[in-house]
């Protein structure tokens, strides 16, 4: 049986953190995936462990900021170790760190694999996960996604499979195109046209117009070990939470 992990990201504006872990814990999700506010000092390094050990819940996958793995490797090093994770894992860059043609796409993607060297070296997987900007195919209809992960073939792929769809692309291509890079996957949905305003357009898993049922059959054929739900701004995290891994417990 599949376990799946949750993005706590997904329950930023909602209860003290004691209080997620717990309600995931308690859903059925064997693991979580960290995200940077959440080892902003030794502290809270030190809650988000205890959480982890109260509840019985794992992070083998967390996000780390680029400002972080580029001018302190060593202590994001430091945490990735003192939680137990195995993946560090790059999610964003800001439109003004965007590049604008080929050589410049290429350029991040050794900027992103010298920042992993570090983590290489300390024996943990570093990598990038993509939003939509990484599939604005390029002059020459190259996308920037393939550039980034072009520089070093030791850099990891988690992949979100939503915002795959957002940028214009079919996620079947890019599951199958890199079944040996992927580790991860952001297991996320998509509401109908129109819906779900307020919540920026996502929908609970399975309960939106993703074919997740297809989906996990095709990440499960890839070398992809964490499946993280994650919503990117629910208006009831406990809802999403549940719903989701009801649904995704059936595909």
């Amino acid at each position: 049986m599949t376990e799946f992990s949750y993005q706590l990201y997904s329950s930023r504006n909602f209860g003290p953190l004691e209080q997620t872990l717990r309600m995931v814990a308690d859903l059925g999700y064997a693991q979580v995936e960290g995200y940077g506010g959440l080892y902003s000092d030794a502290a809270a390094v030190e809650t988000l462990k205890a959480g982890l050990a109260e509840t019985g819940l794992t992070m083998p996958t967390a996000h780390f900021g680029l400002d972080q793995v580029e001018n302190d490797a060593q202590g994001a090093v430091d945490v990735a170790q003192a939680l137990g994770i195995e993946a560090v894992l790059v999610p964003h860059i800001g439109p003004e760190d965007r590049a604008s043609d080929a050589s410049g796409w290429a350029e991040f993607g050794k900027r992103l694999a010298r920042a992993g060297q570090p983590f290489w070296d300390a024996g943990l997987t570093f990598g990038w996960h993509n939003h939509d900007f990484e599939f604005a195919a390029l002059s020459d209809g190259v996308m920037p996604l393939e550039l980034i992960l072009g520089a070093d073939d030791r850099l990891a792929l988690e992949l979100d499979v939503a915002w795959v769809v957002v940028g214009g692309q079919n996620p079947n291509d890019w599951i199958s195109g890199y079944k040996n890079r992927l580790i991860a996957a952001h297991i996320k949905d998509i509401a109908p046209k129109g819906e779900a305003t307020d919540e920026d357009g996502w929908a609970d898993v399975g309960h939106g117009t993703m074919d997740w049922p297809g989906l996990m059959g095709a990440l499960r054929a890839t070398n992809c070990r964490y499946f993280v739900m994650e919503h990117d701004n629910p208006s009831d995290d406990a809802r999403f939470a549940s719903r989701s891994i009801a649904s995704a417990t059936s595909f």
